[in-house]
């Protein structure tokens, strides 16, 4: 009996916290009583009250016209995690655990919004590293803290702070706290985001319990052509200064500008006492957050689907196809990592590289070419031909180029070093377009002209349906105009439309094609979106100071990238904000 005792307390004391952790498995519905008017009519263009923005927050909703969600790819874009629970919405939860252990592996939520199932693991794994794809849910971890539910994600796309333009980057991270009071569900955020607040905003959402199933719980979308006739490439946005509706609502309400354009201040009840006087809150300016970049020794191989592969670290993402046949290469990275390239290789595939595709002629991704090359017997160049061309070509590398990329490597520019010869594409075109077929896939090569340089690929693998976008698009900055090497900005925004050409999302704008940026993160059409209207908002902007007359300074001093600073300019590095906008600058009142 005495001994008895003692187990039995012990075990109520250990198993307790246990039992005692709700459970939030169930159907729920929001209750709509917190924040109705954001939340099921829409919130008011211009209403940036209560949320710790900075300028460039401001200026980013500012400038954003409600017709771009009739672009197709916006037409079907997902709310993100940190804002999806906030709207109108059926919230189904429930467990998954392992079958043999009954060990919970995660929680599970599907949202009938945009039919988003989220998963939030529950067993201790960790974050994918940075250069993984982002979502529109985001990778959640969970842990139980008492009866709360605490999550952590992270590997959020870009989305909506407020819904009327305000946005949240995709470097944003946020908390949950979700905790359950009979038949109430209370979800708390905490979202964090360097690049748009100056302060953690914090939301709350409060769910009942249905008894009974719901109805409506799907919501599919497929886009369609709303406006005919649009030009190519168009993105409607305001100009700085020339949203006519930005203080509509301040004025219908007769409040005070400044109470309405937002600022950690008026977050706080004190902000009433200063409303007579108030000004626009000016926040502290942010340190510019570079983008996740894999730039370092250490290189990190990523499936992306079918049989292609990234591998980062190597100076420029490198693209990897392998098969029976071979393996083939899009780009080869800085000539110094070559052996740790080859190593990464050698774990996918122990066959030969038979052909490298060069997207343009940096030495961040053709510089690998000589020293790959003679793992496998030499460029076609160099070998003695033997028979046929085909029976050469199965004992070489051909090294495929536009024809510009040759002329460059071959005759450098004075004063610079020409690439040595084993170094040159063997194989180069002339035209738009260039294709191969290998290890059972086809491989198409475009030429989008004078884009980043004149000598530009896209690599499209048609089977795993993959894009390798080479320098014209990537996370971790502003795109890079090489005018020393014929690039152009237009040519750029050429450029990315034809990657959004050839893109096709899986489901709800997330996921299907795959594009390997130049430098960065793995990404889908989403992504590429984002950035394609970012660059073409620029130069809105820039073109429209030219025609004012307004000089390279003068352009400069009026600070024409603002909203995207924090998030791609590198102040004192490679390739600032400064260097983009004299890019442009040039590009567009160059001489044609």
């Amino acid at each position: 009996m005495n001994t008895i005792l003692p187990l039995a307390m012990l075990l109520a004391t250990t198993i307790r916290p246990i039992w005692a952790q709700d459970q939030f498995s169930g159907e729920w519905s929001p209750l709509h009583h917190e924040d109705y008017n954001e939340r099921i009519p829409g919130p008011d263009l211009g209403d940036f009250a209560g949320l710790p923005i900075n300028d460039s927050a401001r200026l980013f909703a500012e400038s954003w016209n409600a017709s771009r969600l009739t672009l197709q790819e916006h037409q079907c874009r997902v709310h993100v995690s940190p804002y999806i629970y906030h709207g109108p919405l059926h919230l189904r939860i429930w467990e998954e655990k392992d079958p043999y252990t009954q060990e919970l592996i995660a929680i599970k939520n599907y949202i009938s919004t945009y039919e988003q199932t989220r998963t939030i693991w529950m067993d201790g794994r960790p974050h994918p590293p940075d250069y993984a794809a982002h979502t529109f849910m985001g990778f959640s971890t969970g842990k139980w803290e008492g009866n709360i539910l605490t999550v952590d994600t992270t590997h959020i796309k870009q989305g909506w702070a407020r819904r009327n333009g305000l946005p949240e980057s995709d470097q944003a991270t946020m908390t949950e706290h979700f905790l359950r009071h009979g038949n109430i569900m209370t979800h708390v955020t905490i979202l964090s985001d360097p690049v748009y607040l100056t302060q953690p905003l914090i939301r709350t959402d409060d769910f009942l319990l249905d008894e009974k199933e719901l109805g409506g719980w799907l919501w599919p979308c497929e886009y369609v052509e709303e406006i005919l006739n649009r030009p190519r490439g168009d993105v409607p946005n305001y100009l700085p200064g020339q949203n006519p509706f930005l203080y509509e609502y301040a004025d219908n309400h007769h409040l005070p500008h400044a109470a309405v354009m937002g600022g950690a201040s008026t977050m706080y009840p004190e902000y009433r006492n200063v409303l007579g006087t108030a000004k626009i809150e000016s926040a502290p300016a942010l340190e510019a957050v570079r983008a996740s970049s894999a730039e370092n020794s250490e290189l990190h191989i990523m499936p992306v689907q079918g049989n292609v592969y990234m591998l980062v670290g190597a100076g420029g993402n490198i693209t990897v196809q392998v098969g029976s046949m071979g393996v083939l290469l899009v780009d080869s990275g800085f000539a110094q990592l070559s052996g740790k390239v080859i190593a990464a290789i050698r774990t996918l595939s122990d066959k030969p590289i038979h052909y490298i595709i060069n997207t343009h002629v940096h030495p961040d991704h053709v510089g690998g070419n000589e020293n790959l090359v003679k793992t496998s017997g030499g460029s076609a160049r160099e070998v003695e031909l033997v028979n046929t061309p085909g029976e050469t070509a199965a004992h070489s590398v051909q090294i495929i180029a536009h024809q510009n990329v040759f002329d460059r490597m071959s005759v450098p520019p004075a004063g610079q070093k020409a690439y040595p010869e084993s170094a040159w594409p063997t194989d180069t075109y002339l035209g738009v377009e260039k294709e191969v077929y290998f290890n059972g896939e086809a491989i198409q090569m475009f030429h989008p002209p004078a884009a980043h340089t004149d000598g530009d690929t896209i690599a499209f693998f048609r089977r795993s349906d993959v894009i390798s976008a080479g320098d014209i698009f990537v996370t971790d900055g502003y795109p890079i105009i090489d005018l020393k090497n014929g690039g152009s900005l237009q040519g750029e925004i050429n450029g990315l439309n034809q990657i959004l050409d050839l893109a096709i999302p899986a489901h709800h704008e997330e996921g299907g094609t795959y594009i390997i940026p130049g430098h960065g993160r793995l990404c889908d059409e989403f992504d590429v979106l984002e950035y394609r209207d970012m660059v073409t908002i620029v130069r809105d902007r820039i073109q429209a100071m030219i025609k004012r007359g307004l000089t390279l300074d003068q352009i400069k001093a009026a600070r024409p990238t603002l909203d995207y600073d924090p998030r791609y300019d590198k102040p004192g590095g490679f390739w600032t904000a400064s260097m983009f906008v004299e890019a442009a600058y040039k590009s567009l009142t160059q001489t044609k």
